[in-house]
């Protein structure tokens, strides 16, 4: 149990870190008022595991320990969906409508079309 908790935890604090790096693009790029960074990293997180699922699903290649260090951990600590919530809310007291659905519009969409990607990506192996 205490390896399980200690590989989670190593993934979660590679994982958030990069975040924390990559959302930094908020800072420099501005397209409507969308926080970039972390649609980049929501994407980004969601090709990975879709990607780790199918190479799961298709082969022993994939431990236990590798998936909670990969999946639950890593993608875990990248991916933002907190953080994608809380912008929103900034977006929604800032009276930014439009930006709220384009944002949540493209996160979903993008989101979903990366998860599939990377799934599919798996077949081509």
């Amino acid at each position: 149990m205490l390896k399980e908790f200690l590989l989670i935890g190593l993934g979660g604090f590679i994982g958030s870190v990069a975040r924390f790096y990559v959302s930094k693009l908020n800072l420099y790029i501005d397209f409507f008022s969308i926080p970039l960074g972390t649609l980049l990293v929501n994407v980004a997180g969601s090709f990975v595991i879709g990607f780790l699922i199918g190479i799961a699903v298709k082969s022993p290649l994939l431990t236990l320990e590798w998936r909670l260090f990969l999946m639950v951990g890593l993608c875990g600590g990248f991916t933002t969906f907190s953080t994608f919530s809380s912008e929103n809310l900034m977006l929604l007291h800032n009276g930014q409508f439009v930006s709220i659905l384009l944002y949540t519009g493209l996160s979903l969409l993008l989101g979903f079309l990366a998860v599939f990607t990377g799934y599919a990506t798996t077949n081509l192996l």
